[in-house]
């Protein structure tokens, strides 16, 4: 079952120009949720990992699923002022402005191997900032994965050429 073929296209949104790639068709379909997490686990089941962290919010959705079917400990990794205790920030800069991920301070020990973990991968700034965030926390980031990447948004490239491993189950051309 192709993963790609369930995941619905909506022309010009959130503005003019943007084809959005939304997963929850793919979500809702229990084939298709069943088969992202299948093949994104199976990816990982001969990896040295200790943790896997999830992006708010759709990483959540995959992140947690995956986290269980690897028997490891899932990490959230979240808009600022969302999380209860003591956090570590980064900021990153959006199309129209900038905004801030959090992670608490005791979520990731030095010398963690972190599977890092969103829905999609465009431009790379929410992905770039959560692995920095790893990164301060001492944990190692073993590779980045998406179930969408827009390769010609940049995403990727900006991820590898930072020294991050990037995979993803699909591409999508275009924004």
């Amino acid at each position: 079952m192709p993963i790609k073929s369930r995941i619905r296209t909506i022309p010009n949104y959130p503005r003019h120009g943007i084809m959005f790639r939304d997963i929850t068709t793919l979500l809702k379909d229990p084939c298709g949720l069943y088969t992202t997490i299948q093949e994104i686990a199976s990816r990982y089941d001969a990896v040295t990992i200790d943790k896997v962290a999830g992006i708010e919010s759709r990483g959540f959705i995959i992140g947690a699923p995956v986290a269980y079917q690897l028997g490891k400990g899932f990490v959230p990794i979240r808009k600022q002022n969302k999380l209860p205790a003591e956090t570590l920030g980064r900021d990153y800069q959006l199309e129209y402005g900038s905004d801030r991920i959090e992670i608490h301070l005791d979520a990731i020990q030095p010398g963690d191997q972190i599977l890092l973990i969103d829905d999609l991968i465009a431009t790379g700034g929410t992905a770039e900032a959560a692995a920095g965030l790893i990164e301060d926390m001492g944990g190692e980031v073993v590779e980045c994965c998406f179930v969408i990447d827009l390769p010609d948004v940049g995403g990727r490239a900006r991820l590898e050429k930072l020294g991050h491993r990037v995979f993803a189950l699909c591409e999508f051309e275009g924004e």
